[in-house]
């Protein structure tokens, strides 16, 4: 298993909490991305949102791209996946930018690929918005158009959204074996994401749910590439995490950021998401407490609790949990320091 976290761009993931603890700055990220080298994880999740959904819109939100640039140059081990969402990017520039970035980082760069679900931040940055389906078309040009930059000396392409013509991406990024070019990821339930993920991306990146629902979303993904000749996926998921001494402590925290209500800041945005999404399952307004269902995933307890539940995940074929915690840098030192060493210590006693 690796540990992955969500860095804290829009300064923090609750929303009834207006004060985590956890600033939108380039100094509070800055120091949560070197400290997590040195606690043992393995990779950042930068999102990419121009507005703060957690928030409120009028809250400051880092950008995701400047940001992971930075970060390229003050880390070392840390994979940073950043998020792009086609709308925003021409594939010929992002492939360039994308290029120069995982050469600053000595190949350490990812994309998670993201079909734009948020209709009022398109309108105010005047960008298209896409219906759902339509959003997946235009993603797989999107990624037709990347590859092709980053593995081609030239290359020309015409489709419905995307043109371009005799395009040169140099330095190209850092190939190596077993990772030609950044590991694109990418997630979403509906039959044209899944369809689009199994043969256009290298791993599948899930909201949080129980491991016995994970499962068989894993299965099928795995199924898919098989039968398209294609190397087995590599699974992620998003994950809330509370480690406390005891279960009831742990159930009280739960219950202080799990009250969000009508008219917060972050309702609006619930509302705007269930609307533009394709979801294999209701999400209620308790599982919008923290984003991607994360809570669902049930990493709510003492460490020895939290770590039986991540080898269930394990067990279900998940390779990456992608975690939220508050306040983020404390929480993830506790984790790092209780349940890290009793999932690695054991599946290596074990094996």
């Amino acid at each position: 298993m690796r540990f992955g976290y969500w860095l804290p761009v829009f300064g923090g993931w609750l929303r009834n909490v207006p004060d985590e603890g956890m600033d939108a700055s380039w100094p509070y990220v800055q120091r949560l991305a070197r400290r997590s080298e040195e606690i043992g994880f393995d990779l950042t999740l930068i999102a990419e949102l121009f507005l703060n959904d957690i928030k409120g819109i009028e809250a400051p939100a880092l950008d995701a791209w400047s940001t992971a640039a930075a970060l390229a140059a003050v880390t070392h081990r840390l994979e940073l996946m950043v998020a792009v969402r086609p709308t925003f990017h021409h594939p010929a520039t992002l492939a360039k930018q994308a290029a120069n970035i995982d050469r600053i980082s000595n190949g350490r760069l990812s994309l998670n690929v993201v079909s734009s679900w948020w209709k009022d931040e398109a309108r105010r940055y005047g960008s298209q918005f896409d219906e759902h389906d339509d959003r997946y078309a235009r993603t797989s040009e999107w990624l037709e158009v990347l590859r092709g930059a980053w593995s081609q000396p030239s290359t020309t392409y015409r489709g419905r959204y995307y043109q371009v013509e005799d395009l040169v991406v140099e330095p190209k990024p850092v190939s190596s074996f077993g990772r030609p070019h950044p590991v694109l990821y990418a997630g979403g339930e509906s039959e044209a994401a899944r369809t689009l993920i199994s043969n256009r991306c290298d791993a599948y990146v899930m909201h949080g749910d129980p491991a016995e629902r994970i499962a068989p979303k894993v299965a099928d993904m795995q199924e898919r590439r098989a039968r398209a000749g294609l190397a087995p996926m590599r699974c992620g998921m998003a994950a809330y995490v509370i480690v406390r001494d005891s279960e009831a402590e742990a159930q009280r925290e739960l219950a202080r950021i799990t009250n969000v209500q009508p008219g917060s800041p972050g309702f609006g945005n619930y509302q705007d998401w269930i609307a533009n999404t394709q979801l294999d399952q209701q999400v209620s307004l308790q599982d919008y407490s923290v984003s991607n269902r994360g809570l669902r995933a049930n990493l709510v307890g003492t460490a020895e609790q939290v770590a039986d539940r991540i080898r269930a995940y394990e067990r279900a074929g998940v390779d990456l949990l992608l975690l939220q915690c508050s306040p983020q840098l404390e929480e993830m030192e506790r984790f790092a320091e209780t349940v890290i060493p009793l999932v690695r210590g054991r599946v290596a006693n074990a094996a």
